[in-house]
């Protein structure tokens, strides 16, 4: 157990943070979690439903006295990213997370945290255990597979939710209250590969990136951190051009909202080449620390010997494969012209794989997000372009909707006016250019008016993830207060 929570407060939040750390959660692999709140649901005797496509909803009648309040729903994700150190050893299918506190943030031990989306989850159940707390009727709404699909928020269907409010607790800066977000579309390339055998005369290395920060695709995209597949590529392009470097795999990435951290490729150099590669790539990893010595600091380039290779990708195969992953783009492509400092359109390298077979297809995984619709698509067409000129075989996802601002909005207007109320500060209203559910949502319930907010998180979606431990007192806070002074329903005529 992480006995660390037990001493932290509110005492109910944690606990149930740390119900959601034992517990298995992968996106598509919900079952576990999804089990422990419709338990909790049945010994609480709350009624519940879930859907077709594996969200769970819970009601909650309204305390006394609050009866005549507008219904509200809180909502929040059950899966988290999976992600880990290369050097950590651990099964995200079975183990628990595992924590420790350094200097008032909430770490994991070389895994992702999972506090995305998991303390979204403690809070809503805490509120719905908590029979002091003071609020109208109360739906908290658990979506399914939110990190690599939205496949929840797609599939929820209109009508389950009797909510006209609904207060999403999956964002990640206290004092920031979202009130709309970027669309998204995913590219997924394949590129048919059959190898023939290496002759003689080669040596062989495996060739490694490691220690970038990676981080959100969304949230992090501005940041300026390296992608580790397209700096792996540039010394690739560069091995094939100067020292006749043959290519037998590339991999590197994981996850399509995630800007990956680590990337690898198995080489052969010719022989009569091996000491000017060697000094090559001491030079070039010099080079690349200068150009990042604050964004990644931390940067490491191996060049480990390898037991010979036997079969390698055709030189033609390879060098089309490093021009394509040249050209593409990766990272901002436009800010917005009507909001200051937001980006309005990106796109993240986000995965490469290789089978470790002689025949195959190479799997290369994007993601593009955009604030204008258009432009989310004419992004994922250029990056498909750069892989249809070699050849590949290019495939966009169905994608899902932004979530139009809406300044005016009531709750916003509520959330920053208990937020002032509580501490004495403003707080700030803004558009995200991550992906949030609420895009989808809106699609099914157009009159529901919407606000994202949560504590304070770093390093999401990549084993840096931390939650800063005083912002969970502020957002227990903030949660209640607004329930508080939730506003009462209209009267029909």
């Amino acid at each position: 157990m992480n006995d660390i929570l037990n001493t932290l407060t509110p005492e109910k939040i944690w606990y149930y943070f740390g119900k959601v750390l034992q517990i298995p959660r992968a996106s598509k692999k919900e079952e576990h979690i999804r089990a422990f709140v419709t338990d909790f649901a049945k010994s609480h005797k709350l009624s519940y439903d879930v859907d077709a496509v594996g969200n769970v909803l819970i009601r909650k009648p309204a305390t006394q006295g609050y009866e005549n309040r507008r219904v509200v729903a809180l909502q929040c994700h059950l899966d988290m990213v999976c992600e880990k150190n290369s050097d950590t050893v651990f099964d995200f299918d079975t183990e628990p997370i595992q924590v420790e506190v350094i200097e008032g943030w909430l770490h994991a031990k070389g895994t992702t945290l999972g506090a995305d989306n998991g303390i979204g989850v403690a809070a809503a159940l805490a509120i719905l255990d908590s029979p002091d707390i003071q609020h109208g009727d109360l739906e908290c709404l658990f979506t399914t597979d939110e990190e690599t699909g939205m496949t929840g928020a797609f599939g929820l269907q209109p009508g389950w939710l009797k909510a006209d409010i609904l207060l999403n607790l999956d964002s990640e800066d206290d004092g920031l209250f979202f009130m709309g977000c970027a669309g998204g579309i995913d590219t997924v390339i394949k590129l048919a590969y059959s190898k023939e055998p290496l002759p003689q005369g080669y040596t062989s290395y495996r060739l490694s990136v490691k220690g970038l920060k990676g981080g959100h695709s969304g949230d992090d995209i501005n940041r300026g951190r390296e992608n580790a597949l397209k700096l792996c590529n540039r010394l690739l392009s560069q091995g094939i051009k100067d020292y006749a470097l043959r290519l037998d795999g590339f991999n590197g990435g994981n996850l399509r909202n995630a800007i990956p951290r680590e990337a690898s490729a198995t080489i052969a150099i010719p022989t009569q080449h091996q000491v000017a590669f060697e000094t090559f790539v001491a030079h070039f990893t010099q080079t690349v620390r200068k150009e990042l010595p604050v964004t990644e600091p931390d940067l490491t380039i191996v060049l480990e010997p390898l037991a010979s290779l036997t079969h390698v990708l055709p030189h033609q195969t390879a060098q089309n494969l490093c021009l394509a992953l040249s050209a593409v783009p990766h990272g901002v492509v436009r800010m917005a012209s009507d909001i200051p400092n937001f980006v309005e359109t990106s796109t993240n390298l986000a995965s490469i794989k290789t089978p470790i077979t002689q025949n195959g297809d190479i799997l290369i995984q994007t993601s593009q997000r955009s604030s204008v619709d258009s432009r989310k698509h004419e992004i994922a067409h250029s990056v498909g372009a750069a892989f249809t000129l070699i050849g590949a075989t290019v495939t966009h996802g169905e994608g899902y909707p932004g979530w139009t601002p809406n300044p005016q909005s009531p709750i916003l207007k509520l959330c920053l006016d208990c937020f002032k109320k509580l501490f004495k500060q403003d707080g700030e209203a803004l558009a995200i250019h991550a992906g949030l559910e609420c895009g989808l949502i809106s699609e099914k319930y157009p009159a529901m008016d919407m606000v994202s907010f949560g504590p304070t998180m770093r390093g999401v979606h990549s084993p840096d993830e931390k939650l800063e431990i005083a912002t969970v007192t502020r957002f227990w806070e903030l949660t209640l207060e607004i329930l508080r002074n939730i506003p009462v329903k209209k009267i029909e005529n």
